[in-house]
């Protein structure tokens, strides 16, 4: 299986976000090939701001193998991680990201800072961006357009 693989995979779960009117971020969570988590944004539907796909992946990953901490787990996700997911990331000791599009305005691999690239902190994970970027980024522009439009014919 390649990254391209997995983000296909992330991309699918990233249009279902987007067919329940939420941003389309996709992210799976992947051991020895196969995937173990699968996650969405849905913070509008959950009412919940912590509802990132990175975080419903790794709790999805966490309950499938009975852990906390996923060793040896890679991570794909549409979009470049926010601080809160780049966290949640580096505690569950995922040991490689692979994502998108780059988020100039949250993404904490280096759009705005770069979390990942701290020495002091305990824990450090692989990171690899740019894997189908402009797929991912299409469909996130795509959504905010739309959103757009149909926010100027109501005005």
């Amino acid at each position: 299986m390649t990254d391209e693989f997995f983000m296909r995979e992330a991309l699918s779960l990233a249009r279902a976000a987007e067919c329940l009117g939420e941003v389309p971020v996709g992210a799976v969570v992947v051991l020895d090939g196969k995937i173990v988590g699968r996650g969405f944004n849905a913070p509008i539907g959950e009412s919940d701001p912590t509802a990132h796909a990175e975080i419903a992946a790794l709790r999805d990953a966490a309950r499938t193998l009975e852990n906390y901490r996923l060793p040896g787990c890679e991570l794909f996700v549409t979009l470049e991680p926010c601080a809160m997911c780049a966290g949640a990331i580096l505690h569950s000791r995922i040991s490689r990201v692979v994502y998108g599009a780059r988020d100039p305005k949250t993404g904490v691999h280096g759009s705005v800072v770069d979390l990942f690239a701290v020495e002091r902190l305990n824990h450090h994970t692989e990171v690899v961006g740019g894997v189908l970027a402009d797929e991912c980024g299409q469909l996130l522009s795509g959504f905010f357009a739309a959103r757009r439009a149909k926010k100027a014919g109501q005005g």
